[in-house]
């Protein structure tokens, strides 16, 4: 099996003068799992290279035995330090996709072309994609084969209001994942602030928080091979 991560290269928050990116844990947990599922994993970026990582998701109360097993793990290091650049993948070349969140995707990955097309040539070919916390953002310009919304009339989650401002953020952000995804018609769902919670809806696997990101990935290592 192969799976595809895509990692964000956006790494400025908004106009507060600090720095964002993907969220450690939301990468740590599924590269761990997918790699222990015997996964042959390959990172990308829309840059290339190594992604910026949100400091603060590195801070000592934001760390986990995840986060310590991938920093610990050279091949992981190695992997993370050259993301090849995304629009030189093809959906064809992998069996899923999964997206790790931070708020640098809210910025980049949520209008980059390749990924939307990314996307949309993974679900029409059958193959799952998940992301989880700010990633499900990410779907705002996908569409179906019907020409709407990719999320329009399906179970979806995501980073919720509450939780961004509870982070401070709802005035910084270009959209709120909650909204937006209600705006397009998916089937809002939440658990409580901060604890996991999981929607699946056929290929579309979605997770609300970082404590979501393990169960997501296990979630996407159970569907079938395309």
């Amino acid at each position: 099996m192969k799976v595809l991560i895509v990692l964000t290269s956006h790494d400025r928050l908004g106009d507060t003068g600090e720095k964002t990116g993907f969220w450690l844990e939301e990468l740590a947990a599924p590269y761990r799992r997918f790699k222990e599922a015997g996964y042959d994993i390959t990172l990308a970026s829309p840059a290339g290279g190594r992604p910026p990582l949100d400091p603060k998701s590195s801070a000592p109360a934001s760390q986990s035995e995840d986060t310590r097993w991938f920093e610990s793990d050279a091949e992981a290091t190695a992997a993370l330090a050259s993301t090849v650049r995304l629009d030189s993948v093809s959906a064809a070349d992998y069996d899923a996709i999964f997206y790790p969140g931070g708020h640098g995707p809210l910025w980049d990955l949520a209008e980059d072309p390749a990924s939307i097309r990314l996307i949309e040539s993974a679900v029409r070919a059958g193959k799952p994609v998940a992301l989880v916390c700010h990633a499900p953002g990410v779907l705002r310009r996908v569409t179906g084969e019907d020409g709407r919304p990719l999320v329009a009339g399906k179970r979806v989650t995501g980073f919720s209001n509450s939780e961004e401002a509870a982070a401070g953020l709802v005035d910084v952000v270009p959209f709120l994942v909650e909204d937006e995804l209600v705006k397009l018609g998916g089937e809002y769902e939440r658990s409580e602030d901060w604890a996991p919670h999981v929607a699946e809806d056929g290929l579309l696997i979605t997770g609300q928080n970082p404590a979501s990101s393990a169960p997501v990935a296990d979630a996407l290592i159970a569907k079938p091979a395309a």
